[in-house]
């Protein structure tokens, strides 16, 4: 019975009772990364799950009949999907280019003003998968050496209390030693989850824009070239048309 509340003695409650402000303070301060970082991977998660559904999306806006459509079908993936963001900012840059007159804008080119509006879209895109990455990146950085740094401290303050005590015998160092290097481990368990989510969120986030890039240069395309070449193609390719018209 004796040798069970001896047992007992040692271990996290033990460690924060016998823990001083500073050894508190580290140990708040892994909660705290552990909790932000399992937050975001969870978010980042969830965002990822939500860009896949809206790319499956894609191939139906280009089998709707009208643009207006199209777009509709991208937002029943998602309100705010970056693929509708797109569309919507390619279909209202080609509907208001006209109404654009007296802006600096206007001085670029239809085709270069929608370009550039896209461009826009993609940049606040990034920016938004972007988020959140470089507190993961902290934090599988600095977890370990925060870790490292309580057991040093709890380190220090357990032989110092041994010294004091004036009894030097193994099994009353290894207890409070071996409490001081739960910090480390937990600096670990807290440093690698992040850095695994911040590779796999960071590869994932270069894929999906790609994607997006390669969908924004299609609408680019589209709105300006595909759609003047239904309306006017002698206007497009006058030679094609006067090659035609001799032809006849």
């Amino acid at each position: 019975m004796q040798e069970t509340v001896q047992e007992n003695a040692f271990g996290l409650a033990h460690l924060w009772s016998q823990g001083d402000v500073v050894s508190h303070s580290v140990a708040v301060l892994i909660v705290v990364m552990s909790v932000a970082s399992w937050y975001l991977i969870l978010a980042k998660a969830w965002d990822w799950w939500r860009m896949r559904k809206a790319a499956r999306a894609v191939s139906a806006f280009w089998a709707a009949p009208t643009v207006s459509d199209g777009i509709d079908k991208l937002r029943e993936a998602g309100a705010d999907s970056p693929y509708a963001q797109l569309a919507t900012q390619a279909n209202c840059c080609n509907r208001d280019c006209e109404g654009m007159s007296g802006r600096l804008s206007s001085r670029f080119d239809p085709a270069e003003q929608m370009e550039r509006a896209l461009r826009q879209q993609l940049s606040t895109t990034q920016a938004s998968m972007e988020n959140g990455l470089t507190f993961l990146a902290t934090t599988g950085a600095t977890a370990p050496f925060v870790g490292l740094f309580g057991t040093v401290w709890g380190i220090y303050h357990a032989l110092v209390a041994i010294g004091m005590s004036g009894q030097a015998a193994l099994e009353k160092i290894a207890g409070p030693v071996g409490e001081a290097l739960i910090m480390t481990a937990a600096g670990l368990a807290v440093a690698l989850p992040a850095v695994f989510a911040y590779n796999t969120f960071t590869r994932v986030n270069r894929v999906i824009l790609a994607d997006l890039d390669a969908f924004a240069h299609d609408l680019h395309a589209f709105f300006t070239v595909g759609k003047p070449l239904v309306a006017n193609s002698a206007q497009i390719h006058p030679m094609r048309a006067r090659a035609a018209t001799e032809g006849a």
